[in-house]
């Protein structure tokens, strides 16, 4: 397979998120199965700046991660066979070092550690001008190849 990017409409068929929580702007570079990294443009618009918080505007954590966990996402559901698949987080442990800001540019960088029977173990962090923002490592899963190989459960007759 051969590296390449996405744009705000490719990423779309890679995707399951739509506005407002589509939590990517652009995928930059995927290497299917390996890594994808992109960015997300947080201006003055988003709809979570009023609230979080008045005097203190900046990202709120759980949006952070969420877009570390999609761009995570793209670098699986880019797969053959793949593509339009839903995925869900089973796990994550994610460490913040930094506030982000309206106006700033989070640049997302993940890699899959390992790819087996729909779970994805993955890394990924979140930069802010070079400085790390926030850093996470992740289990998701396509369900959809997960049940394929999960015990069948005894029916009740």
């Amino acid at each position: 397979m051969k590296k390449f990017s996405l744009d705000c409409t490719e990423l779309l068929d890679y995707q399951p998120n739509r506005y407002p929580f589509l939590m990517i702007d652009h995928v930059s570079e995927v290497y299917p199965g390996k890594f994808a990294k992109g960015f997300k443009n947080f201006t003055n618009n988003e709809w979570f700046f009023p609230i979080h918080f008045k005097d203190n505007p900046n990202v709120p954590g759980a949006l952070q991660l969420e877009a570390l966990a999609q761009m995570l996402t793209v670098a699986i559901t880019t797969l053959p066979g793949n593509k339009g698949k839903v995925t869900h987080a089973i796990s994550h442990n994610v460490k913040f070092s930094r506030e982000v800001k309206p106006g700033e540019k989070l640049i997302i960088k993940t890699k899959v550690l390992s790819w087996s029977r729909g779970i994805c173990k993955g890394h990924g962090v979140g930069l802010v001008n070079d400085d790390v923002a926030c850093e996470a490592t992740m289990v998701i899963t396509i369900p959809e190849i997960l049940e394929k190989y999960l015990p069948k459960k005894n029916e009740k007759k």
